[in-house]
């Protein structure tokens, strides 16, 4: 018996470890890190090594619990800055999104399957929800940023689509069970669905309150605080889940709640749930890859890859343009959130519900889904970032290299200590005066630590030690920084020419024909690109204003652009024509009285 529990564990620990080093081939080749950790489990299942693992109960359990941790620290980790600035539109994706797609997608699998209406409509609930968790890792591998906006429409959607699949997945579950057709769907569901939702919201922002009260009154000892956090969280989800709300929503939304309360352990608890977080995707990851039984993909096969094609390059796409047409979404931008549509772990979970509710195609709906999870990995996973860099979505990098170091100040929620090791270029290495606001309150220098003050001039190699308010940050990495090195397509992201944010938008209007609002004529530029862009800019932002398109260079403290930059071939496509009464020379120079030079770089 011993032996059997101690082979058991060495397994076990096993998998987990061969998963985790796999980590390193993914950062190497770029591959989706979801596949490898299914692979291996496919490798060591019932049609490889021969691990017979076929407790779907046991499945859904660990899957579930996993997912809970996932949520709450995809929560914790999403600053309401970011929830702000994409809110509506994914939340929009996350239900309307998730419901038009496995309609669309339950039509097709209808047709393609030859079965009931209402189990088409099942297998579009399980696929409905997206997994975007690999997609920010590999957007990290391949060394690419993303739009903010757009990335912060696929992070809130990504932790804000799950419930609604789940609950379509259990409702028609129950249904099928019950010997009931399409046509006893109907209102029921919906007022089932909208007070999961209610009573998700509510109980998920009441027990983020209550994780906040209870970190911040009691002397938790800092190695049980993590713990304690990640308990609370998960009765919160247990609690939500059995009163009949859903427990995936309110344990991101208390996640959300609790990570932007400026707790003073955050540090401490962000790092206990980065690793906590990446076994728990190991592990579910491996537990589905171990339940499927390859040699049955055969029987279903075809059908199973044109219902993935239809998913990616039909379903999905629709419900984004139909969700995201009102919001003054580009076309290139519904084009990239459509292919990152990448199905994943929460597919295969909710493909055991079927059979742990005993459907007699319950093995049809795991195969299928499973299947097309695995061609979404495959054709989605590995082109995410040349899709990104073909529609022109990449914005170049602000900072090159960086070493820095967040240090626990306990007691100041308020202020942050924060630790630079000067690099060689960067601009306090070369000399450049630093701000009141940024000066250190210790150097390190060779071993010897001293006031800033009997420093002097800081040089490379240099730690700096910095106490100051959590609004800096993003300023210091630029002082502390290494340039960025730009290639010649990246320099070109930032337009032509350099122009000033402050000078008038009737300026531009004169010298370029740009057709101003009603109220642009008293605007200067920088006022101008905000208002276009929904009262708040960002780094990398275009803004069309035809026949030349205004791209943000940098932002300043109080939210207006201090660089920007003029493109005469607007990256939308659509031709800039250039005022035939002027000569080339001539709208040059006007240029430069009006706006500056040309730019150089960006």
């Amino acid at each position: 018996m011993l032996e059997s529990l101690y082979v058991l564990i060495l397994v076990g620990t096993v998998l987990i470890v061969v998963a985790a080093f796999s980590s390193l081939l993914a950062f190497r080749f770029g591959a989706p890190l979801l596949l490898l950790f299914l692979s291996i489990g496919l490798v060591a299942g019932v049609d490889g090594i021969g691990i017979d693992f076929d407790n779907a109960g046991l499945a859904y359990f660990v899957g579930t619990i996993a997912l809970a941790i996932i949520l709450f620290d995809s929560g914790f980790g999403t600053r309401i800055a970011t929830f702000r600035l994409a809110a509506a539109p994914a939340l929009t994706l996350a239900t309307v999104g998730v419901l038009g797609t496995a309609i669309l997608f339950g039509l097709a699998a209808t047709w393609l399957l030859n079965i009931p209406l209402v189990e088409g409509l099942l297998l579009g609930a399980i696929v409905g929800s997206t997994d975007a968790a690999a997609v920010f890792f590999l957007l990290r591998v391949g060394g690419i940023t993303i739009r903010d906006r757009v990335r912060s429409l696929l992070e809130i959607e990504s932790g804000t689509n799950d419930p609604m699949a789940i609950f379509l997945t259990v409702a028609l579950v129950e249904t099928i069970a019950a010997g009931a057709g399409i046509d006893s769907v109907g209102i029921d569901v919906a007022l089932g669905l909208l007070g999961q939702m209610t009573i998700g919201l509510l109980g998920g922002f009441l027990g983020g309150m209550m994780i906040v009260a209870l970190i911040r009154r009691l002397a938790i000892d800092p190695g049980l605080l993590p713990i304690i956090t990640l308990a609370l969280a998960l009765s919160v989800f247990a609690a939500v889940g059995a009163v009949g709300g859903s427990g995936f929503l309110a344990v991101y939304v208390a996640g959300l709640y609790a990570g932007n309360a400026k707790l003073a352990n955050a540090t401490t608890i962000k790092r206990f749930q980065d690793g906590l977080t990446w076994l728990a995707q190991i592990v579910m990851f491996l537990i589905l890859g171990l339940l499927a039984t390859p040699s049955q993909f055969m029987d279903i096969l075809w059908p199973a890859l044109l219902l993935a094609a239809f998913l990616i390059f039909v379903a999905r796409p629709f419900a984004v343009w139909l969700c995201l047409l009102p919001f003054d979404f580009q076309r290139r931008e519904m084009a990239f959130v459509s292919w990152v549509g990448l199905r994943g772990a929460v597919s295969i979970l909710l493909a055991i519900v079927p059979l742990i509710g005993g459907l007699d195609d319950s093995r049809l709906f795991f195969n299928a889904a499973f299947i097309i999870v695995l061609v979404s990995l495959l054709l989605q996973g590995w082109t995410i970032s040349s899709v990104a860099r073909r529609l022109g979505l990449v914005v170049p990098p602000r900072t090159g290299a960086i070493e820095k170091y967040e240090l626990e100040l306990p007691g100041s929620p308020d202020h942050e200590l924060l630790s630079y090791r000067v690099v060689e270029g960067s601009p306090v290495a070369r000399g450049e005066r630093i701000p009141r606001w940024a000066r250190p309150s210790l150097v390190i220098r060779e071993g010897r630590s001293m006031r800033a003050q009997y420093a002097g001039r800081l040089m490379a190699g240099d730690y700096v030690f910095l106490f100051i308010s959590p609004r800096y940050p993003p300023l210091l990495d630029r002082l502390f920084a290494r340039p960025a090195e730009l290639n010649p397509d990246d320099a070109e992201f930032f337009g032509d020419f350099a122009i000033d944010p402050s000078a008038r938008a009737a300026g531009l209007a004169e010298a370029y024909g740009v057709r101003l609002q009603p109220g642009e004529e008293a605007m200067t530029v920088s006022e101008m690109m905000i208002a276009r862009l929904g009262g708040e800019a960002d780094y990398g932002d275009r803004v069309a204003a035809a026949p030349v398109e205004l791209i943000v260079r940098q932002i300043g403290l109080d939210g207006a652009i201090v660089a920007a930059g003029l493109s005469l071939v607007p990256e939308s496509g659509r031709g800039s024509q250039i005022p035939l009464f002027f000569g080339r020379r001539d709208l040059l120079a006007m240029l430069r009285r009006l706006f500056g030079r040309p730019a150089k770089d960006s």
